[in-house]
């Protein structure tokens, strides 16, 4: 009898589950080894940003961190209840919800979610070849630095293909992999931000704290929408792919308790520094509109900006192997008849059209991530609404697999309540919400009066949040109060 691979062994071995359940066979660990690969997609120094972007919203430093956390923790705990699907189907996230909108329905929040996952490893690549070929800029101006001092072209593009190639080398490999590397990435990243925050707390004028007014109702619920929408709902379509691999039986509250943590925790201690330091430094909030991640390490003396930069890096990248992992999974749930392998090569492809729009083309770094955020987490959230209504009937029906299977396997193809729903609801989202980017714009704000269209209502995005409810609403009306069940001949009795 041949003798069962080691654990390294079984690591860098290519993973051929797609989106078919995983056997139960194949299935290990428990619940608090998602903890590590959320911590370190989140721990990023980007997460100080987001705390400056919610600020700059007109909240006062309180009121931002009371509802930037707030949002993070609601978000993220909706990303841990739907993973539960992953582990009592075995299947991706975008794959699970052909419960809810059967095979041919769910290719519409599929491709949302395909969009998603790759727009956040764009904006993510990008910011991990800027800060490499700063770090370059410094060390070897002669060859790497215009004459002003910052970067040259040459050398953003050299850093582009690294980051790239680095990401799609693991991301290819699949699951145990990306699992084994996040732990590692997890415990140097946490480690070295923590010196960082040390570092920063200087720069902060505690003094000067509160010279930003508290703003209105509407305007806070704002800043809980930005950072819902830039963390946990990005991550709704996604949750189940990094808790598939976990025994069917694993407790439902320790997956929800470590992926709300893993996801919230970091992202909440970098917020409120974030916050702190736009409230005392008005002018970091303008710097990192344009340039995040340079403009909150302009400060750090040389020995510990190099070393960190590296960390930058790496802890950007350990993001982007997660998301093109999962967007190769997206993929493969829209329908498209390919592998990992494929999928991996059209990533790279879209990834790197994405990167030079948003370094050669966008006006605005914060503009173009805000909208693209918004935009996607309408379709995004709306979907999640749906799949965490539909959990009841799935759960009564014991995550039955026939009901991710066509209609000519045992399935269904449409299920027309929550693809209607969701399909209204999305109208109602991107009709109500507003743009930065001038771009993105064109496709917002079309159910508003003129006289909403600068309202606060409309620029804090609160539409996303009209439109998760909407959904809700009408799918659990289609289902529960009108009776659509919308069962495959073999379920009904």
């Amino acid at each position: 009898m041949a003798a069962k691979p080691d654990a390294e062994t079984e690591a860098i071995r290519l993973e051929i589950n797609g989106v078919n359940p995983v056997p139960d066979n194949e299935r290990h660990g428990k619940a608090f080894d998602i903890f590590p690969v959320w911590f370190s997609w989140n721990v990023s120094i980007l997460g100080i940003t987001y705390g400056i972007y919610v600020y700059s919203l007109g909240l006062s430093f309180v009121q931002a961190i009371i509802f930037g956390i707030i949002g993070y923790y609601l978000s993220s705990t909706l990303v841990g209840i739907l993973a539960v699907g992953g582990t009592r189907t075995g299947l991706p996230t975008m794959t699970q919800t052909r419960y809810a909108f059967g095979v041919h329905g769910n290719r519409f929040p599929a491709l949302f979610a395909y969009i998603s996952n790759t727009g956040w490893q764009i904006t993510i690549i990008t910011l991990a070849s800027t800060t490499g070929a700063d770090l370059c800029a410094k060390l070897l101006p002669a060859l790497c630095a215009t004459p002003e001092g910052s970067y040259n072209l040459p050398c953003l593009a050299v850093w582009f293909v690294i980051c790239l190639t680095l990401t799609m080398t693991v991301a290819v490999y699949g699951h145990q992999l990306i699992v084994r590397v996040e732990k590692y990435i997890a415990l140097i990243t946490g480690i070295m931000t923590a010196i960082f925050l040390f570092m920063l707390l200087p720069k902060i004028n505690f003094s000067a704290l509160g010279s930003q007014e508290g703003a209105g109702f509407v305007t806070c619920i704002g800043g809980m929408v930005m950072a819902m929408t830039m963390v946990g709902l990005g991550f709704l379509n996604c949750g189940g792919d990094f808790c598939r691999y976990l025994p069917k039986k694993s407790p439902a509250g320790g997956i929800i308790f470590w992926t709300s943590m893993g996801i919230s925790l970091p992202v909440s201690v970098l917020l409120i520094l974030g916050v702190l330091l736009a409230d005392s430094n008005p002018e970091l909030t303008a710097a990192a509109a344009s340039e995040p991640i340079g403009a909150l390490t302009a400060f750090l003396p040389l020995w510990f900006f190099i070393p960190f930069c590296v960390v930058i890096v790496i802890s950007l990248l350990a993001a982007a192997m997660t998301g093109v992992y999962s967007s190769g999974l997206a993929l493969m749930a829209v329908g498209v008849p390919t592998n990992r392998i494929v999928t991996t090569l059209i990533n790279a492809v879209i990834i790197a059209l994405g990167t030079f729009y948003l370094l050669f083309i966008s006006d605005s770094f914060l503009a173009t991530f805000q909208a693209f955020l918004a935009t996607v987490a309408v379709v995004m959230g709306s979907m999640g609404s749906i799949q965490l209504v539909d959990f009841i009937r799935q759960k009564k029906l014991n995550w039955d697999p026939l009901l991710a299977q066509p209609q000519d396997k045992g399935g269904l193809n449409f299920r027309w309540g929550a693809v209607l729903s969701l399909l209204i609801a999305s109208v109602i989202g991107l009709g109500t919400i507003s743009s930065w980017d001038p771009n993105i714009a064109k496709m917002t704000g079309f159910l508003l009066p003129e006289s909403m269209q600068n309202s606060v209502f409309t620029t804090a995005n609160v539409g996303v949040i009209v439109s998760m409810a909407v959904s809700a609403c009408l799918y659990s009306i289609w289902t529960f109060i009108l009776g659509k069940d919308e069962l495959p001949p073999t379920l009904r009795h």
